[in-house]
């Protein structure tokens, strides 16, 4: 009887197990999918933000304070401390910018300022050469002093370009290295400009200054 029983249940049961066995082996395969996604490393996300943050403070320009005298026709000549970044109009401005009879024409506001640097604001009416100190911040001759040489510490780069082997690239390069070292203390140091070498500085010797 009971053999009888087997035999007829047993195609009945078979499919609905083959079912059960099929869903059961799905459920155990997404579980382990799940756990092999929970199990992946990631980098925290403060670690990647310092990361970036520190990448931030390297490409910052190095910022150095600086003395600048500032003479001639402002409301309070003197000596001023500014910084690197500062361009001539905020030492006039500091320096309680210009009286009433100032020759603002002649005057680069847009140059950066340099450390010992003498600006020199003219009088309306005066003539360049008879103004009483070399280096003055002007548009133009200031970079020249009484001999006709090039002063390389307060040239622009059209200046600096006039000079022989000097294209637009080296002049580039001398006006970085002056922003980012500070003046020339003698003409020699001109070769420790990228791109300047000692053929170079030979044709260049006799035609430049730093006063």
């Amino acid at each position: 009887m009971f053999k009888h029983l087997l035999q007829k249940y047993t195609k009945t049961l078979l499919f609905p197990g083959f079912v059960l066995i099929l869903i059961l082996f799905y459920y155990l395969q997404q579980d382990s999918k799940e756990e092999s996604f929970e199990s992946i490393t990631t980098i925290p996300q403060q670690q990647s933000e310092q990361f970036n943050t520190d990448n931030k403070i390297d490409e910052q320009p190095t910022i150095l304070n600086i003395m600048v005298d500032v003479k001639g026709e402002v409301v309070s000549p003197g000596v001023y401390e500014l910084t690197t970044e500062d361009r001539v109009i905020d030492a006039i401005q500091l320096a309680g910018g210009y009286t009433n009879e100032a020759e603002t024409n002649l005057v680069n506001h847009a140059q950066k300022l340099q450390d010992e640097m003498v600006i020199y604001i003219p009088k309306k009416g005066e003539e360049l050469a008879d103004l009483p100190i070399e280096q003055t911040v002007t548009s133009g001759q200031a970079s020249k002093n009484s001999a006709g040489k090039i002063n390389i510490n307060t040239a622009d780069e059209s200046q600096l370009t006039t000079l022989p082997g000097i294209g637009p690239s080296k002049a580039q390069a001398i006006i970085a290295y002056r922003e980012e070292t500070g003046s020339f203390k003698n003409i020699e140091d001109l070769t420790n400009v990228s791109g300047i070498g000692d053929k170079t500085f030979e044709k260049l010797k006799e035609l430049i200054d730093i006063k």
